[in-house]
């Protein structure tokens, strides 16, 4: 813990972060490229067209994505924490092992998406559509909440968000 309290020092000494995101890769990303592994935090892809692209392992964190179009998209163990996919279509997308802690997924639509191993802890699936969804687990969604409008495979529940 302290030598990361010195580094985010020295990088603030030095007039960077060393979390910040890169605009390189963002801009990339908004011209239509994948980009795995890229520090894409806080990034507007709302409306965005990110079909069949590869973002493995990027920093989505925080980003905007709503009405954004995903469909057979490569999500895998992205960090995705507090990512604004609202509205959200991504049919055939993977998240497996992607990190949707506080994510807002509310009134996506999930058919054939696999979300095996992901992180839902806190995420809102209000209205989502997650029936085909693959991978999902009860201890998965446990950690998460939706409304009566949430659709998921069957046998698996939601609570109720609060």
């Amino acid at each position: 813990m302290k030598r990361l309290a010195i580094a985010i020092l020295v990088a603030a000494a030095c007039g960077t972060s060393a979390f910040a995101q890169n605009a390189g890769q963002i801009a990339s990303v908004q011209a239509g490229k994948s980009c795995a592994k890229c520090n894409l935090f806080q990034a507007d892809l709302s409306y965005s067209d990110l079909s069949r692209k590869t973002y493995a392992g990027a920093r989505l964190r925080q980003s905007e994505m709503s009405l954004a179009t995903a469909d057979g998209t490569n999500f895998a163990r992205t960090d995705l924490s507090i990512a604004n996919l609202y509205g959200v279509r991504a049919t055939g997308a993977n998240f497996a092992g992607a990190n949707l802690e506080r994510a807002i997924l509310v009134g996506g639509y999930f058919s054939s998406s696999n979300f095996s191993g992901a992180n839902l802890a806190n995420a809102n699936l209000s209205g989502a559509e997650l029936a085909g969804a693959r991978g999902l687990t009860q201890a998965q969604l446990n950690k998460a909440c939706g409304d009566a409008e949430t659709t998921l495979p069957r046998g698996l529940t939601v609570p109720t968000c609060q």
